[in-house]
């Protein structure tokens, strides 16, 4: 959808194949068993400049999503809140404030911060998250609470295999970033209205062709009706639809389970944090889309819960929920919804194809096509608009 807003907005005649009934891929609205949910919980930070960008261009609404400084709040106490002050003494200042940390972690996050900024957010030599958390003994208290969390949620992939550079590239358009950069952008809609819907609606009115339940399994067979092709399909679809295509990747799951409460049931905060077993994040549906009630669990990157039966994840989020909010009854209903590939793994070394395949006129656009994010849908955007820029150059009138 990116790339076709960024297509038709130049003038180009757009013509959308869509798979699915909804657009959006990986990030949109499904049904399930008689419940309308997202088929995931997605955060924005305030760095995803391409992709609120485009959301203008399309007429998203200002609240449709909750705009607010970065706070991390967990369950046990910890927490941490950057300051509203001149770069890099926001982040800094928040650093020395947050709860929960010795005061020799606190100092040792400043460092590390400073550190990273002299060597401008890049290693030489790629190495892991835990092996960077290491080398600047950032793995204690500040490490299980702040970095690796932030890793986990931006990359999906445990910190014994991330990419320090990927995170550090994360690390400095965020916390290290303009004012506002690292700001928490949480949907107040479901994704499929946070931006693909709206930005179908105004291709239409850009006389754009938008065909929802339509396959293309050979991309050039196309080639004859249309100036180029850009294929914004999962990297485990590449294969089958360009069979030149080299791309391998391993992949990383996303579990998100949906528990619905009694309508007065509240979070202290929208988005807590839980450090002590599978959950990682629970978000209030009821503070951001009006869902009383609804909470929904996410469980980031592979782990034990993969085991697991449905049934079992459920009672097991509950549980850990329950253990922050005692007095928390059982839940009415729940829905877990795991993405088995929801990305790819963001492992040290990683190498990314870019929008480049080896078929001309054929572009690739997708969260693993962006080739310094982590799969994000700021990287899913970010991409499109390449590929579009791209189309454009070679097709100039």
């Amino acid at each position: 959808m990116a790339a076709a807003v960024t297509l038709a907005g130049r003038g180009a005649q757009v013509t959308v194949f869509e798979s699915g009934p909804v657009p959006g891929g990986r990030a949109r609205r499904v049904t399930l068993q008689g419940h309308t949910l997202d088929n995931g919980q997605h955060i924005l930070v305030g760095a995803y400049a391409t992709l609120f960008s485009l959301m203008r261009v399309v007429g998203v609404p200002a609240d449709a999503v909750l705009r607010i400084p970065l706070e991390l709040r967990y369950a046990d106490g910890f927490s941490f809140r950057a300051m509203y002050f001149p770069p890099p003494f926001g982040l800094l200042a928040g650093l020395l404030l947050a709860r929960g940390l010795p005061w020799g972690e606190r100092i040792g996050a400043v460092r590390f911060m400073l550190a990273l900024r002299r060597i401008s957010f890049r290693l030489a030599e790629d190495c892991s998250v835990n092996k960077l958390l290491e080398r600047h003994a950032q793995s204690g208290r500040i490490g299980h609470y702040l970095w690796k969390p932030l890793c986990i949620s931006a990359l999906n992939t445990l910190p014994e295999f991330a990419s320090a550079n990927v995170f550090l590239a994360v690390l400095r358009d965020t916390l290290a970033g303009d004012n506002g950069a690292s700001d928490l952008i949480l949907p107040r809609v479901d994704l499929s209205r946070l931006f693909p819907e709206p930005a179908a609606e105004w291709l239409r009115s850009k006389g754009a062709d938008l065909r929802y339940g339509t396959t293309v399994r050979d991309p050039t067979a196309l080639m004859p009706e249309y100036d180029a092709v850009i294929l914004a399909v999962g990297p485990h679809q590449l294969k089958v639809l360009l069979p030149s295509s080299t791309t391998q990747f391993e992949y990383q799951p996303i579990t998100t389970c949906y528990l619905q409460y009694e309508p007065r049931t509240r979070l202290p905060f929208p988005m807590l944090g839980l450090a002590g077993g599978l959950v990682q994040w629970v978000f209030d549906r009821g503070a951001l889309t009006g869902e009383k009630g609804l909470l929904a669990a996410v469980i980031s990157a592979q782990g034990d819960h993969q085991q697991m039966t449905q049934e079992e994840l459920a009672a097991t989020c509950h549980r850990e929920i329950a253990a922050a909010l005692p007095g928390l009854p059982a839940p009415l209903w729940s829905r877990v919804i795991s993405e088995k590939r929801a990305t790819i793994a963001v492992s040290t070394g990683i190498r990314r194809p870019g929008i480049e395949t080896s078929v001309p006129g054929v572009f690739l656009a997708g969260d693993y096509a962006d080739v310094e994010y982590p799969p994000t849908l700021e990287a899913a955007v970010r991409s499109g608009v390449r590929a579009a820029e791209r189309v454009l150059a070679e097709n100039k009138p």
